[in-house]
């Protein structure tokens, strides 16, 4: 089936091919149907499945005719995070460009004024986060009663980020008769009693069965037999030295220690930043920016990245910590491997990540998952011991208590949060990485990312 045959018009169809895209995706497919004849659409699939267009086109054409009002915009658009909403308003410049459609974005870390000066012209497509989209209602500064189309976009998201409360407030602001199109990776027992109270008899399209990760991603894991973070961290630098890795993503459970991970890499010379929730919007959209163009080799990430952001051809992601949510290791993953390229995902697991990964076999429907044999490794590292007033006699920090274990305690946070408000570090390190390059021939099927010491004990 080509984009012909699912009842586009002609300009979307000319915008689709100057895109470059040629065949629909099986979302595409299922869903763009029933959405341009007007009914509600429950779609159930994973990030990286081509879903935004499958929202995007079908508004496009339904939004053809008419005009907007002041401050009464025809549709509207939910995502939960800043990026994911400037993610939908590029595909609405992109498939929208035969168009005359005017757009609004409303996310947080932009001027109120910028955004209310929009509104008061009238747009056709309002594309928001819910916090801000309900401080501008809260304003008087925004209407809803005009919305035709409503879309929710990764509403398991939502959920986990405590935005449930407030997308059960803009559905009532919103009228009966709106078309909803509700997209969720999964269906979680709230998610389900949202689409029972809100979506009148919608067409259910589920493409591929929740928390599956694809078959062109090769996953490996690295027992680590402490949860030591400077042995963790040694580790991770070690798999991302190798030769093959073009670039990658690590993931974080915590926003501190994403930026002291970050500090750690950025020091022994990778081209490494950060990306949280905590750094400011401007910053965030630079880094995303930096790391499409290549001039950033690595991101270092909380879940905020996770979901949603089209970030083509990463060849690697790394899981620094093992995720706390199972679900979450599917989406942290699914970064590479994208449109049927290979990829690789290497997890690091301690003793204390017994359980997170236990849950996470059972969410994949995995017995195991091959682990790389790092006994060589080590037998000759030996963690860096504390120097001078701060080491006792065994040296060990005097103040080593549990916040010092997890990375230096808040003098160690405090520092590096200093690292993301300076360019200098990237100035440093513009270009290609300071990586050791191993020879020898990489091991066939482990994505090519394998040390040169495993080779034997792998390959064995």
């Amino acid at each position: 089936m080509s984009f012909d045959d699912l009842g586009l018009e002609p300009k979307l169809l000319d915008a689709i091919k100057a895109s470059g895209y040629e065949t629909p995706t099986p979302i595409q497919t299922e869903a763009i149907p029933p959405a341009l004849a007007g009914k509600d659409v429950l779609g159930i699939a994973q990030t990286g499945t081509g879903k935004t267009a499958s929202f995007t086109l079908p508004m496009i054409q339904r939004l053809a005719k008419g005009r907007a009002r002041a401050r009464m915009p025809r549709s509207l658009v939910l995502a939960p995070t800043r990026e994911l909403a400037a993610q939908v308003s590029e595909n609405f410049e992109k498939y929208g460009a035969n168009h005359k459609l005017t757009m609004a974005l409303l996310i947080g870390g932009v001027s109120f004024g910028d955004q209310d000066a929009k509104l008061t012209r009238g747009v056709d497509v309002l594309i928001a986060t819910p916090g801000r989209l309900l401080d501008h209602f809260e304003r008087g500064r925004l209407l809803l009663t005009g919305i035709e189309v409503m879309v929710v976009d990764e509403a398991d998201r939502m959920l986990d980020m405590g935005f449930i409360p407030d997308i059960e407030r803009i559905f009532k602001l919103t009228p009966m008769t709106r078309q909803t199109l509700f997209f969720s990776a999964t269906m979680p027992p709230e998610i389900q009693r949202i689409t029972d109270q809100f979506l009148h008899a919608p067409v259910r399209v589920e493409v591929a069965k929740p928390a599956t990760t694809a078959d062109t991603i090769a996953q490996r894991i690295v027992r680590v037999p402490t949860k030591d973070d400077k042995t963790k961290r040694a580790v991770l630098r070690e798999i991302m030295s190798h030769k093959d890795v073009k670039n990658g993503i690590v993931f974080c459970n915590r926003k501190s220690t994403v930026d002291i991970v970050a500090k750690s890499l950025q020091k022994h010379g990778f081209n490494a930043r950060p990306i949280h929730g905590d750094l400011a919007q401007a910053f965030r959209m630079e880094t995303l920016d930096k790391f499409r163009n290549d001039e950033i080799q690595f991101l270092i990430a909380s879940d905020v990245a996770a979901r949603g952001l089209d970030i083509p051809d990463v060849s690697h992601v790394f899981n620094y910590d093992a995720p706390i949510h199972s679900d979450d290791y599917v989406h942290r993953i699914g970064r590479t491997g994208r449109a049927g390229k290979k990829g690789a995902a290497l997890m690091l697991v301690t003793p204390a990540d017994d359980k997170a990964y236990d849950a996470i076999l059972k969410t994949i429907g995995k017995d195991e998952i091959e682990a790389l044999d790092f006994s060589e490794f080590f037998k000759t590292y030996e963690p860096r011991k504390p120097r001078g007033k701060d080491a006792d006699k065994k040296g060990r920090r005097k103040d080593a208590g549990e916040k010092g274990r997890r990375g230096g305690g808040r003098k160690a946070e405090d520092e590096a949060r200093t690292e993301p408000a300076s360019d200098a570090g990237d100035r440093r390190r513009t270009g290609k990485s300071k990586r050791r390059e191993p020879a020898g021939e990489p091991v066939v099927g482990l994505g090519d990312h394998v040390p040169e010491f495993l080779t034997r004990a792998v390959a064995g």
